[in-house]
Order: C-alpha cells, then sequence, then structure tokens
C-alpha cells in the first residue's frame, strides 16, 4: 500500500492554526488530484483544502478540530482505484455539485474531456448556485476543465461588472437569522456550540481594542435632504450608465476620505512608539455575515469614482456572503465604516478596527422636525457616530472631523466640484 500523508499549508503570514470546518468528501470515498476535500477556517477566511494524489481518502481529523500548520489532515491510499473504494460512513451533508464517476466498464475518458470537464468542485457549486450562474456558463481552469473556486469568484465579478446587474449592495449584509425553535413551557433546556475560529478572533480583537485603546466616542447628526435629491434625480442615468444604483456609501466613503487627506491624524495609527501618517485613505467597510463580521478595505478610496467604489463594494459584499475574501482582500484599511442603519439602529457607539485609530458610525434615517432658519420641517435625518483612539487623535480633532464629513454631506455639489 501506497500512501500520501496530507498535511495544513501554510495559508498566510501570522496564521499558525486553523479549524477543519467542513469535509467535503466522506472518509473512504474515491479522490482526484486536485478535488476539493475539505474546507479550512482561518481567523480571516474559508480555504478549500485540495487533493495532492488520486486514491482512497482516509480521515484523520474531526470537523471542528483546530489544527496547527502542517499537523496530519488525511492520507491517500494510491494503490486503490476508482470502483474499489467505499465510504466508511455515509455522507453527513449532500455536496452542491458532485462530479459523476466513471464507470469501469467504460472507455475511458479522452485527454480533452472527462468527468472534469465542466463540473464545479463542491465550493464552486455553491457559489455559482448562489449568484443564478449555471455551470454551462463558465470555462473551468482547473485540472481537466474542472471548474475552481477562483473561476467561479470570477464569473460572479462578470456577472457584477455587467450594466445588466441591478442590485445595490448594502455596506452590511445581515446575517441569516437562527430558526425559531419549538420551546415547551417552562424548559431550562440549553445547548452548548463551540465558537467558530472567525468568532473566536473577532472577540479577541473587540476585546483587545477596548483594552489597549483611549477609545472615546462623539456624535453629530447629519441633515441628508440634499443628498437624497441628489440620488433621486440621478439614480436612473447612473444605473443606465454604470449597471449598479448609486448607494448612500460611496458618497460617505468619498466623502471621509477628503476630509482623511485634509486631517493625516486621524487615518493615523500607532507602531510602537511612533506615528504612522498615510498619504491614501483606504476604507474598510463593515459587511456582517453568518459567521462574523469582517471588514475588507476598498483600497485608494480618494482616487475612485462613485461607481468603481460601488461595484468594488459590491464584489466585496458577495465574497464576505460565499466565504471567498482572500487573506490580501480582508488585509489593510486606514479608517472604517459600518452601517448599523441597515439594521435599525438610530444611535451606536462603534469599536475601533485596530490598528485603525478611528471608525466612523453611520445609522438609520429618520424624518425629524428640525429648525431651518426660522422655521420648524420635517427633515431626513442620521446621527453619526466617531469612535477614536484618543492617544492619536485630539476631541478638537474628532468634532472638526465628524463637522466638515456633515458639511460635505448636506451640500454634495460642493464635493462634487472638488470646492
Amino acid at each position: 500500500m501506497s500512501v500520501v500523508e496530507l498535511r495544513v499549508p501554510s495559508v498566510g503570514e501570522s496564521i499558525n492554526e486553523v479549524t477543519l470546518s467542513r469535509w467535503l468528501k466522506e472518509d473512504g470515498s474515491f479522490v482526484k488530484l486536485d478535488e476539493s476535500l475539505c474546507e479550512f477556517e482561518s481567523d480571516k477566511a474559508t480555504l478549500e483544502f485540495p487533493s495532492e494524489a488520486t486514491g482512497k481518502l482516509i480521515h484523520v481529523a474531526k470537523e471542528g478540530d483546530d489544527l496547527a500548520i502542517g499537523a496530519l489532515v488525511a492520507k491517500i491510499d494510491t494503490s486503490v482505484s476508482a470502483g474499489e473504494s467505499t465510504p466508511s460512513t455515509p455522507p453527513a451533508e449532500t455536496p452542491v455539485s458532485t462530479p459523476a464517476v466513471s464507470k469501469p466498464a467504460e472507455p475511458a475518458p479522452s485527454a480533452t474531456s472527462n468527468y472534469a470537464t465542466g463540473h464545479p468542485s463542491p465550493a464552486a457549486g455553491k457559489i455559482l448556485k448562489e449568484n443564478d450562474i449555471p455551470a454551462t456558463a463558465v470555462a473551468g481552469t482547473g485540472r481537466d476543465g474542472r471548474i475552481t473556486k477562483d473561476d467561479a469568484v470570477k464569473a460572479v465579478e462578470n456577472k457584477v461588472a455587467t450594466p445588466a446587474a441591478k442590485v445595490e449592495a448594502p455596506a452590511a449584509t445581515p446575517a441569516a437569522a437562527p430558526k425559531a425553535k419549538d420551546v415547551p413551557a417552562f424548559s431550562r433546556d440549553t445547548e452548548r456550540k463551540k465558537m467558530t475560529r472567525m468568532r473566536r478572533t473577532i472577540a479577541k480583537r473587540l476585546v483587545s481594542a477596548k483594552n489597549e485603546t483611549a477609545m472615546l466616542t462623539t456624535f453629530n447628526e447629519v441633515d441628508l435632504t440634499e443628498l437624497m435629491a441628489l440620488r433621486e434625480k440621478y439614480q436612473d442615468k447612473f444605473v443606465a450608465k454604470y449597471g449598479i444604483k448609486l448607494g448612500f456609501m460611496s458618497l460617505f466613503a468619498k466623502a471621509c476620505a477628503k476630509i482623511l487627506l485634509q486631517m493625516p491624524e486621524v487615518n493615523a495609527m500607532i507602531d510602537g512608539e511612533d506615528f504612522v501618517y498615510h498619504n491614501y485613505a483606504d476604507i474598510s467597510f463593515a459587511i456582517s455575515t453568518p459567521n462574523g463580521l469582517v471588514v475588507p478595505p476598498i483600497r485608494n478610496v480618494e482616487s475612485l469614482s462613485f461607481a468603481e467604489i460601488e461595484i468594488e463594494l459590491k464584489n466585496l459584499a458577495g465574497k464576505a456572503r460565499n466565504g471567498t475574501l482572500t487573506l490580501e482582500e480582508m488585509s489593510g484599511g486606514t479608517f472604517t465604516i459600518t452601517n448599523g442603519g441597515v439594521f435599525g439602529s438610530l444611535l451606536s457607539t462603534p469599536i475601533i478596527n485596530e490598528p485603525q485609530s478611528a471608525i466612523l458610525g453611520m445609522h438609520g434615517i429618520k424624518n425629524r422636525p428640525v429648525a431651518v432658519g426660522d422655521k420648524i420641517e420635517i427633515r431626513p435625518m442620521m446621527y453619526l457616530a466617531l469612535s477614536y483612539d484618543h492617544r492619536v487623535i485630539d476631541g478638537s480633532s474628532s468634532v472638526t472631523f465628524l463637522v466638515k464629513v456633515k458639511e460635505l454631506l448636506e451640500d454634495p455639489i460642493a464635493m462634487l466640484l472638488d470646492i
């Protein structure tokens, strides 16, 4: 018997451990080279683990196991051929798309077309299904023409970039709510569930931000009358030209980017005993997923158009929902925007996204009576919150930043004219 040992590969700098979140192939099944065997969950992303050989799969690690880099995950018995391998246990979950295995009696597939040609991997099949993209519309670049996760992600990106796409991506995607259970009267039952690796990482970072920074929050409110009128006036033309709606996020992001370059201390961070200032605005956007909150950045927001920001935000939100964000897409950022308003929040105190020094919290838009000159009028108002690290940003700077952002949003034409 010839056995190949499969071990946890290096998945990124500073990541020393992963969690085996899900087996995609059952124990004892026959697998091909490069077929996805399982999914690993790191601190930042979910990654597929491909087979390094063809043969019978022998599970070593279990779902939910925490594994160090280099730990043994499984073994492949390469002496076993197709048809000789039988799964030892029934599959726990039916994969989204399972490639058909050729029967031994049938002629061998040709070099240009075989069982893998045009078939998506389990993760790729899931992405294509969630985005209503048929596998026949995707060209596979994997072994023997198999559709890989990267192929599926590119297909989604191409669909987003097409003018036909007319769905606006929110700044934060609400996580799927757990299904309600029928609980008997006077129940005292409890349920214990292990935290996912991402949730554990989020918990540690939030506690660190509270304990390691001198965090304060300042508030203001913005009248969105002019901004909403601008969106209503030009929305149809914007969609016709770019294939995506003009949302609030691109407008808020551009306003923040403009002021961040004017006030570099708000765009700075601490590194040891030094302040690090940035001559660019890489803005992270908080996106809620079933596995937890992620904050991928859009780089050089100050140099992007409103359409480019909206398209990139839609791409990131889609990847976050599908669990296909790469480590590179999750890294960096000099400032963060979070929008609790999509969940109905009226006011909150967001927590800093370390090592950044400030985060802007958007909230729900509510019609409220306000004084406009000598009159009382009903206006669409939003509370803004800026949480900041007082070690880097003085109180006067935080207030000034919010006031400047407020002025740009209340006079969006001035922002568009760069005056």
